[in-house]
């Protein structure tokens, strides 16, 4: 049976099948891309650049500064859209692509979906080795985009343009699936870009891909129901899976009529509004008082969507009760096994709306509902006493926080790695769902100012604050230029400690001496006098320099309503952090050493592991 065709390059064939892709939000069918970053080379401004040309009016193409940075916004775009929308990435070969490579990682971490599109090498191989191109001497296949397997959900190289088509097909599956959701790298090679083929009309039909909700399984469903209507300290940790599954109310209701306590991960943050009487705040090592005291003692843990990574259950040390049991609820099998798990592999929403009817006329006992909730208020004392203002010279990571809070309440904040997310994660009060963007499965330093971006296009009229130490600011930068030249604005609030406060802070707390982190304690002839408010002028931001928790209070108010992105730096100390909350963390201490120091930390560490469950 014949059918008809239309003639396009392969590059054009990708082009015009993204244009095709859309969903559902809020009840309008919209582009499911959101949008291509785009730095071009030798690999793929021929072909794919060619090609978006021809789509510029439908799906924008934008121009970043780094690779690396423009995907890291395209995974920020993903989370701060829920998983609903996603972006594509494309580069030339070589470096430009290998740029990528932790970008996909971070997205791989945290179960979010990017199109990653490298150039790659001639399929041809007629003019090989060409400008870039990594050769193996021992296979003639490998190119340095390899580097992508293990990073990827689905990759694939195109070597023969007729290929894109179940290449394509596949990508969105992936794409799409709140189970294998995650980064897909199309490896495309630069000669097959340009050449053409008789694609299907078909192929380019429109397709609108809704969320895919797994119900329980009627025997999972079952044993997690006893397990928790035999529970008597129960608690909830909430993941990233509430709210891609917008579980949201669902949770609020299971909490409520049962009585249940919730902690929050991370990426889970927000579940709840932070003033709800039964929201603990967070868990684990970065975890709030009020928590860590309900977690140790908990019979029955209800995982919900979370990875139960080191952070979150303190290394496997936080819970203490010899009969816990961990129901595993999440779509993905691989996380609702984890230490031995009773396994409920379903969408959030779908098995907590089901458990909200199974459960019917159970409740959990007063007591420990009130001890939850007197916890919940001391632990609050105890945080508002941590981000007060103060007349410090140099203020602490947390009243920088608090001024934040106070001047920008209803702000989207946006963090990565250092120390700042332990602080956020026990005091920012996000009062809303995802207005707390926080990178920290892969803890990405320079992921902050790109995430700011891509959480920006991705909600285009939310106020986005950065918040980044100069150690991640120094590492990436560059999308401040961007930022300005989309018209994204941003709100930066740049801490500067003067190093890499948190590790030296690790590096003392682990025996060591103070060494390499910090600024003045590496090996240098001249201490660098590094004025980040000039240079984020220098990129079109609007910027200026506080030297007050007060003056970095005004500075936000007064800078709220400017029409461009704007960098507010502000000294502050390495070496305190909130004495409140938190957990031990496995860092193993060197076991031989001449230093007193680090023995004595040998010897704390050993008692430790003792805590550590080992199933």
């Amino acid at each position: 049976m014949s059918q008809n065709t239309i003639r396009l390059t392969m590059a054009q064939a990708v082009a015009k099948f993204l244009t095709m892709q859309k969903t559902i939000i809020d009840g309008e069918t919209v582009p499911i891309f959101g949008g291509v970053f785009a730095i071009f080379g030798h690999g793929n401004v021929a072909g794919v650049g060619e090609a978006l040309y021809g789509i510029k009016d439908t799906l924008p193409t934008y121009r970043a500064q780094n690779e690396q940075g423009m995907a890291n916004a395209a995974v920020a775009f993903a989370k701060a859209s829920f998983r609903r929308r996603f972006m594509v990435c494309t580069s030339s070969i070589g470096p430009g692509a290998l740029n990528m490579v932790t970008s996909a990682a971070l997205a791989h971490v945290n179960r979010l979906p990017v199109l990653l599109l490298p150039g790659d090498v001639f399929a041809n191989r007629l003019p090989d080795p060409v400008l870039q191109q990594a050769e193996d001497f021992g296979d003639g296949t490998i190119t340095v985009n390899d580097c992508f397997k293990p990073v990827s959900r689905y990759f694939d190289r195109i070597t023969r343009p007729e290929q894109i088509i179940p290449a394509l097909r596949r990508a969105m599956q992936v794409l799409t699936d709140p189970a294998e959701c995650g980064p897909v790298t199309l490896s495309l090679c630069q000669d097959v870009q340009a050449e053409a083929y008789d694609y299907p009309e078909s192929f380019f039909d429109e397709k609108v891909w809704g969320v895919r909700r797994v119900m329980p399984d009627s025997d999972e469903f079952a044993t997690a129901a006893t397990a928790l209507l035999r529970a008597k300290k129960p608690v909830i940790i909430a993941g990233g899976g509430v709210l891609y599954s917008q579980a949201i109310g669902a949770l609020l209701t299971f909490a409520e009529r049962y009585g249940v306590p919730v902690m929050e991960t991370q990426a889970g943050k927000s579940s709840l509004p932070h003033d709800h009487p039964l929201n603990m705040g967070s868990v684990g090592v970065t975890g709030t008082s009020a928590s860590n005291t309900l977690a140790e003692e908990a019979d029955v843990v209800l995982a919900i969507g979370t990875r139960l990574q080191d952070f979150t259950t303190g290394s496997w040390a936080l819970f203490k009760n010899d009969n816990l049991k961990i129901i595993g609820l999440n779509v993905q099998p691989f996380d609702a096994h984890k230490h031995q798990a009773l396994p409920l592999v379903a969408d959030a929403k779908a098995a907590l709306e089901a458990l909200n009817t199974a459960l019917t006329g159970w409740l959990v006992d007063s007591d420990w509902t009130d001890k939850a909730k007197a916890g919940k208020h001391e632990w609050l004392i105890a945080a508002d006493r941590a981000t007060a203002s103060t007349n410090a010279e140099l203020p602490s990571d947390a009243q920088v926080i608090g001024a934040v809070q106070r001047a920008r309440e209803n702000a989207v904040l946006v963090c990565a790695a250092g120390g700042l997310p332990g602080e956020l994660h026990k005091l920012w009060k996000a009062n809303g769902p995802g207005n707390y963007h926080m990178e920290y499965g892969f803890s990405t330093m320079g992921y902050e100012i790109a995430g700011g971006l891509g959480v920006k296009l991705a909600r285009p009229d939310a106020d986005v604050v950065v918040m980044v130490g100069d150690g991640s600011y120094m590492m990436m930068n560059s999308e401040i230029a961007t930022s300005v030249m989309l018209g994204a604005k941003l709100t930066i609030v740049l801490l500067d400690n003067a190093g890499y406060g948190c590790i030296n802070r690790l590096q003392m707390a682990t025996g060591g001496a103070n060494f390499n982190n910090l600024l003045k304690d590496t090996h240098h002839v001249t201490l660098p006098n590094i004025d980040f408010a000039a240079h984020a002028a220098s990129m079109g931001a609007m910027s200026r320099k506080v030297s007050s928790i007060a003056e970095l209070e005004t500075a936000l108010q007064e800078t709220e309503s400017n029409d461009r992105t704007t960098v507010i730096v502000i000294d502050t100390d390495p070496l305190v952090t909130t004495d409140e909350g938190g957990h031990w963390w496995d860092v193993a201490v060197p076991e031989v050493s001449d230093r007193p120091r680090v023995n004595a930390a040998r010897e704390a560490y050993v008692k430790a592991l003792k805590a550590q469950r080992a199933g």
